[in-house]
């Protein structure tokens, strides 16, 4: 059942990858729709902000959803974990908060005279972690193991998280006073970026009239359950990526370490995600082979939040790194060869 309670998962829960059947790619397409059309009911109007959250948990990354306040970051996250009937945990991050309630912590039994570890709030299979910038370095730090290795050390005991296991976190990127900005090494640990956007006109007043009542988050449930869910992740895995299209996504990623407008390119860390995730995308369309269109259309999310400008290219662009970022990728992306010929799995 879908809840914000937290757990130590069992041997039986923690699943191999390998043990999961991948489902057939028409029903995670139709699975796919379904989650989509929940989380619309909540989010009118960002097709593709909530298809690219679900591409990041299909392919079991970790999703950074950064904008302005008030625009539903933080429905959105809740609307996709309320979408699949698994364990969910919440975080509010606050500059007072420890490590220890992120990642728990062990507490001496008096009854039974030894340490028992109780669990933090990160064991859950997606944790929402809500303006994850205004925690301290400390504090945003305990994530990094977690979110890397998929487990938890404390006092020299290692405790593996469940399987799937992915965080979604928001922040707000113009309120800078009491925040603590995401270190690079932590903003590669997740997969892909997202802005929300304002809705349009139609949206925002029909958002008067759905919303003057009842949240509509209270009235969706879960339809797609953890077996199924470990299903689709299975099939998006065993999806065939063509060693040209692999060719053509390194090329990219050093394209960013060479360009003459940013600092700091992308890792070999931002390849195999950029892999990985347009695996996803090609089985939420129903295709167990990648086409070069697939790394193109993940390209800036999944590459955006890792790079960064020189200061020279950003001082020409009133300082809006994420508009410049984006043109600097769409011009890599124009730039490189696109590999020829049959992609199709032989």
């Amino acid at each position: 059942m879908n809840s914000y309670a937290t757990h130590i998962p069992t041997e039986a829960s923690v699943l191999a990858p390998d043990d999961t059947e991948p489902m057939p790619l028409d029903e995670v397409n139709r699975h796919a729709r379904a989650v989509m059309a929940n989380v619309e009911a909540v989010i009118a109007g960002k097709h593709s902000a909530v298809r690219t959250a679900l591409t990041v948990l299909l392919a079991e990354g970790h999703l950074l959803i950064e904008d302005v306040p008030g625009v539903g970051k933080t429905m959105l996250a809740k609307a996709m974990a309320k979408s699949v009937d698994c364990s969910v945990s919440r975080i509010q991050f606050t500059p007072d908060l420890l490590p220890s309630d992120v990642t728990g912590v062990s507490m001496f039994n008096q009854a039974e005279r030894r340490f028992e570890f109780k669990p933090g709030a990160v064991f859950a299979n997606i944790v929402i972690g809500d303006e994850i910038n205004r925690a301290s370095p400390k504090t945003q730090s305990a994530l990094l193991e977690c979110m890397e290795e998929r487990q938890v050390t404390v006092d020299g005991t290692t405790y593996p998280l469940g399987s799937p296991f992915t965080v979604v976190a928001t922040q707000n990127p113009i309120e800078m006073e009491g925040t603590y900005a995401l270190p690079e090494a932590q903003r590669d640990r997740f997969m892909a970026r997202i802005s929300m956007g304002y809705p349009d006109t139609e949206n925002e007043v029909s958002m008067l009239t759905t919303r003057d009542l009842v949240s509509p988050l209270e009235q969706i449930t879960g339809v797609v359950d953890l077996s199924q869910l470990r299903a689709m992740m299975a099939a998006a895995r065993a999806v065939f990526a063509a060693p040209g299209v692999k060719e053509y996504a390194v090329a990219l990623v050093r394209a960013t370490r060479e360009d003459r407008d940013l600092r700091l390119g992308g890792s070999p860390r931002a390849t195999l995600q950029l892999v990985r995730a347009a695996k996803a995308h090609a089985a939420l369309h129903g295709r167990d082979f990648v086409l070069p269109d697939d790394i193109d259309d993940l390209a800036v999310s999944v590459l955006g939040h890792r790079l960064v400008p020189t200061s020279r290219a950003l001082g020409h662009h009133h300082q809006d790194s994420a508009a410049l970022i984006e043109e600097i990728v769409t011009r890599i992306l124009s730039q490189t060869p696109v590999p020829l010929g049959n992609q199709k799995k032989a």
